[in-house]
């Protein structure tokens, strides 16, 4: 269940509020429950490599007061969007990242997203430690460029094409240690036929990560996604 109410003063009294909540109801009743102020904003921070699409999108949103949210900052393992991210007033901070390298990578990630109450990989080409991803537990949210569990691994878009496929999708999941099987929070899909080479598919898939992604960080950041399980509930 999702209740939202509005209450004069809040600010001042929610601290009173939740304890009393919690002494009264949740106590008597065993309830798993969380309490939200959502005129505080959530604070988010975005990683990112080359592909700039679901970035800019979440950018640009934000910016138009479409994304109700705080984006901190931006963190590549790439320096070529630099200049594009910081044309919205957000901070940028490149930490290349090797096989020698990862784990600093990891603990320099971390202190930089330090403070923030979401993660999104807007298409970061890296595959997080199960130890980072302890740190954030249903905090990072990712997009996959394919209705999974189909097309893992490089170049989906081809391995559609290869498949003559009828459908192409995305997905946006929170993610978990176990590599792309994380609760899943929104997923479309786009008709294609034999006419679509794999530059238009690349270009349909990448318009429907771009909206997927967008929606499910927006339901994230205005509490309307509850994790059950493997599962979510979600309050659109």
């Amino acid at each position: 269940m999702r209740l939202e109410f509005a209450l004069a003063g809040l600010s001042e009294i929610i601290d009173n509020f939740e304890v009393s909540f919690g002494h009264t109801v949740a106590k008597r009743h065993n309830m798993d429950w969380r309490l939200h102020n959502n005129a505080i904003k959530t604070k988010v921070g975005i990683l990112v490599s080359k592909f700039d699409h679901a970035l800019l999108d979440l950018l640009w949103r934000h910016q138009r007061g479409l994304l109700d949210c705080e984006i901190t900052c931006v963190v590549s393992n790439h320096p070529d969007l630099r200049q594009a991210v910081k044309n919205f007033g957000i901070k940028f901070h490149h930490i290349s990242v090797t096989k020698g390298n990862k784990e600093q990578a990891e603990e320099q990630i971390h202190k930089l997203m330090e403070g923030n109450d979401l993660l999104v990989l807007a298409r970061y080409m890296q595959i997080l430690s199960s130890d980072f991803v302890k740190r954030w537990p249903m905090q990072v949210i990712n997009i996959h460029h394919s209705f999974l569990p189909a097309f893992v691994g490089a170049d989906p878009y081809r391995q559609a094409y290869d498949k003559g496929v009828k459908l192409i999708g995305a997905t946006a999941h929170y993610v978990t240690a176990e590599l792309d099987q994380g609760p899943i929070i929104e997923q479309d899909v786009h008709r294609v036929t034999h006419r679509q080479g794999v530059t238009e598919l690349r270009a349909i898939g990448r318009d429907i990560e771009r909206n997927v992604l967008a929606r499910a960080v927006n339901w994230h950041v205005q509490n309307r996604v509850i994790v059950a399980g493997n599962k979510t509930v979600v309050f659109n």
